[in-house]
């Protein structure tokens, strides 16, 4: 294990991880590449899930198995627990402390203990609590199926299967970030709590943007995929488009175009103000285009009705006669070069836009490897093994965490001289703690678009105050602003200000001499250009704490890390997109929203708790770093992975998947609905109490699905459903995100939704869009001590930009002079969503 003198940020810490699967094992996992020490506790008989993944799960940790029902064994546990800072667990609500191991009682004993639950269901969730809570059974309850994107809405596949682990690999993201913010607030409070995120509320957070309501949306925010939808819908026509009629609704600068090398690669440029025409320009193509009419607003946060035509370049979504002949002339030329060619042309002119490639390919890809995207780690099971590198990193300590030790083995008696080894100073506990575990940080949100963003929204419900600062002029489209800005710009403030300005930028220096932390997410080249780089930033403020996010970024520098992307390029980069799809001539966006990019966000946020935690405990103030493409590697856990004699390459892949196995997948029911059964071999024996099931033991493997799909197409899905938990087996109706809103949403309370179970929604009448909206409660994490805010609606941007310059010391006749100049703003538009 590590030494004392690491430079890690989290040295010294220590954790116990109880968990198994992959939620638990991950977030100690993410917390032992940032330096903490880990004692894994596994059953006699080894982990519950036999997988190469847990060479991962568990590098940088020390594993020893204990009986948890023997007296010894529960007393070898409470004797490690009481060595730790942290100890996490993942079962049902209840089950350790059934077996001895309660945490309130042991935060009784030591105020200064951080316990961490992630079950399926919350615990205050009465309905669901005490089910079998699987990953897919929790996909399946949280909509996550059923809405896998607009595209397989429309093919008419829905449900429709993904083997991506989103619910755990979100839990991980959040309960990691969210247990070193209680951290963070213990070098200062002395006090410790218990935290529960269960993985339902944390897949819901990944899914926020696919699941608000905006009520009386704009024409001009609708995609052409959504107006089909609609339209199938009203007219009682089926979802059956293919795969190559549906392409043709897909917006040109947001698709897939085919290579002269037969490989297609991914183009991401449709809503920001130079992208697309940067994107035409590279392609050869913008003349031509403008001689035949395309035309670019001035001011596209002008209502539609006051633009010169119904199109504008760099706005999203493009109207259909446009569409049509943009993609059409981009799918010749693309045919003129290879992948590998675009892929360079485009990265070094500042365009969004990646090649397909599968996992296998990323996997041992010279730029993952060099970067640190994949590093190569010796596993006592299986030898030499490349896997992910680390998710989240400091820049003056990564080249540490590109070094993790592997998992190994040991007694009792050598893991607690291990945690012995350790001391943790801890300050004597306060008796006026702050509310949040953030009360009083002040941060600056330089983003745009999601991950970043997000990361800043996420910290203000825990009691941080947060600035965003964007352009005096927009960058992006309403539709990428202000869509996005209903989930993105809650609880912050919002200041318009050219950086590039005189004015704009003394504002700006003068901002960034106020705050405790930066965020952006912007490539190295540009974050020097604006001074903000190491030497810079501590000119203006030597104790503020700076966090980057972006797209391809690794520890080290490489070819690609400068480039620019979103989301969706990692999929295609990464591999994600061609599972999904199935073949390199079909790749398919993997869900509509919230596949990466919020994950990113929620590593944002554990990047900078980390690096403030690093403050507090070592006086050292640090840079924290994590990317889209790193985070890719803890959403495809489950097979991110090479080494010797690794089989193939074969999980559950393309639109046909409805399921990884006989026991494991969709089946219809006689009332039309559809359910997922999540069983194992070892739960056969208990279908001999299922009635209209009980011959399935004796069935051979080969005939389980025929078998299974005829028989569940007798009864109604809710009868199964009674049927199939009273005999403990993991069965879940595929629910959808209206049906989850309908059913859990509540008027506003100015409460955060913890209290409220599984799933929590807000109605806000009185929105300030002037739009009745309907969104997600920020309600996945559940401290015990601490205080869950509930953030506030969005502020139009622009709002608090004469404010924030007051409090700067400003006076009214400064900054009306810095508002005719143009330095600052207060508004991109008259209205709040333009219409």
């Amino acid at each position: 294990m590590r030494n004392n003198f690491s430079n890690l940020p989290l040295n010294g810490v220590k954790i116990i991880d109880f968990g198994q699967y992959i939620a638990g094992p991950a977030v100690a996992m993410l917390l032992g590449d940032l330096g903490a020490t880990v004692v894994h506790v596994d059953p006699p008989e080894g982990p519950m899930w036999q997988s190469p993944a847990n060479a991962i799960l568990n590098r940088n940790k020390v594993i020893v198995n204990l009986d948890l029902k023997s007296e010894q064994g529960l007393a070898d546990a409470r004797a490690l627990i009481a060595e730790a800072d942290i100890v996490i667990e993942n079962f049902r609500p209840g089950k350790l402390a059934a077996l001895g191991l309660d945490f309130a009682e042991l935060r009784a004993q030591r105020p200064e203990l951080i316990t961490l639950s992630i079950p399926g269901f919350a615990s205050n969730d009465e309905a669901r609590r005490e089910q079998r809570a699987f990953e897919s059974i929790v996909a399946a309850s949280s909509g996550v199926f059923t809405d896998m994107g607009l595209n397989r809405v429309l093919m008419g596949i829905n449900p429709s299967f993904s083997p991506l682990p989103l619910a755990s690999a979100y839990a991980a993201q959040i309960a990691a970030s969210s247990t070193v913010l209680a951290l963070q607030s213990r070098q200062l409070t002395g006090l410790g709590d218990h935290i529960e995120v269960p993985l339902a509320a944390a897949v819901m957070e990944g899914l926020c943007y696919n699941s608000i309501k905006v009520e009386n949306m704009p024409e001009r925010y609708l995609t052409q995929r959504e107006v089909e939808i609609e339209r199938r819908r009203i007219e009682g026509l089926p979802m059956n488009i293919s795969y190559e009629d549906l392409q043709e609704l897909l917006d040109p600068f947001f698709r897939a175009y085919m290579c002269k090398d037969g490989r297609m690669f991914y183009v991401v440029c449709p809503s920001h103000k130079y992208h697309a025409r940067r994107c035409l320009e590279v392609l050869g193509i913008l003349d031509e285009l403008v001689e035949q009419g395309l035309t670019e607003e001035d001011d596209t946060y002008k209502p539609w009705s006051e633009w010169s035509s119904k199109v504008s370049l760099g706005v999203y979504p493009m109207p259909k006669d446009w569409a049509d002949i943009i993609a059409a002339r981009m799918k010749e030329v693309f045919m003129t070069r290879t992948s590998h060619e675009w892929k360079k042309m485009f990265g070094r002119a500042g365009i969004p836009g990646a090649p397909q490639r599968w996992l296998q390919e990323w996997i041992h890809d010279e730029y993952a490897e060099t970067s640190g995207l994949m590093i190569d780690v010796w596993d006592p099971e299986y030898g030499d093994m490349t896997q992910p590198g680390p998710v989240v990193w400091m820049e003056e300590s990564g080249e540490e965490a590109l070094s993790p030790e592997p998992r190994r083995w040991a007694e009792m008696p050598e893991a607690l001289k291990i945690l012995r080894r350790h001391r943790t100073d801890i300050p004597d506990p306060v008796e006026d703690a702050p509310e949040g575990w953030l009360s009083g940080v002040r941060i600056l949100d330089l983003c745009n678009v999601i991950a970043g963003p997000h990361s800043a929204s996420y910290l203000a419900r825990f009691g941080a105050e947060v600035i965003k600062l964007d352009p005096s002029q927009p960058l992006y489209d309403s539709w990428n602003t202000v869509m996005y800005g209903m989930s993105q710009m809650r609880g912050k403030r919002s200041i318009l200000a050219d950086l590039k300005s005189q004015h704009g930028r003394q504002v700006f220096e003068d901002l960034v001499k106020t705050v405790d932390v930066i965020v952006w997410n912007a490539p190295d080249s540009q974050i020097k250009r604006m001074g903000l780089n190491a030497e810079s930033l501590r000119k203006l403020n030597p104790d503020a704490i700076f966090c980057k996010l972006d797209c391809f970024s690794g520890v080290r520098r490489g070819t690609r890390t400068d480039y620019i992307g979103y989301d969706d390029l990692v999929q295609a980069t990464t591999g994600i997109m061609l599972r999904f799809g199935g073949a390199m001539d079909r790749p398919e966006e993997h869900a509509h929203v919230g596949t990466i990019d919020v994950m990113c966000g929620f590593g944002g946020a554990l990047a900078v708790a980390s690096a403030l935690y690093q403050k507090h405990r070592f006086g050292r103030i640090g840079r924290g770093r994590t990317s889209l493409s790193a985070n890719s590697g803890l959403l495809q856990v489950p097979f991110a992975f090479d080494y010797k004699g690794r089989g193939l390459f074969d999980e559950p892949s393309g639109p046909d998947c409805n399921g990884s196995g006989d026991l494991n997948r969709f089946y219809s029911t006689a009332s039309g609905r559809h359910i997922l059964l999540s069983a194992y071999e070892a739960d056969l024996p208990r279908f001999r109490n299922v009635e209209g099931l009980e011959d399935l033991p004796d069935i051979a493997p080969e005939d389980r699905a025929a078998y299974l799909a005829t028989a569940i197409q007798g009864q109604r899905a809710s009868e199964w459903v009674a049927r199939l938990r009273a005999a403990d087996i993991a069965v879940a109706i595929c629910d959808n995100l209206d049906a989850l809103r309908a059913e859990h949403s509540r008027i506003a309370d100015g409460t955060p939704g913890t209290e409220n179970g599984s799933y929590s929604f807000s109605v806000y009448p009185d929105h300030p869009s002037g739009h009745e909206v309907t969104q997600l409660d920020p309600y996945a994490v559940r401290p015990s001590r601490t205080k869950v805010f509930a953030v506030a609606p969005p502020e139009k941007f622009g709002t608090s930009t004469r404010a924030i310059a007051r409090e700067l010391g400003y006076s009214d006749k400064a900054i009306d002079a810095m508002l005719a100049s143009g330095g600052l703003s207060e508004s991109w538009s008259d209205e709040y969503l333009p219409s």
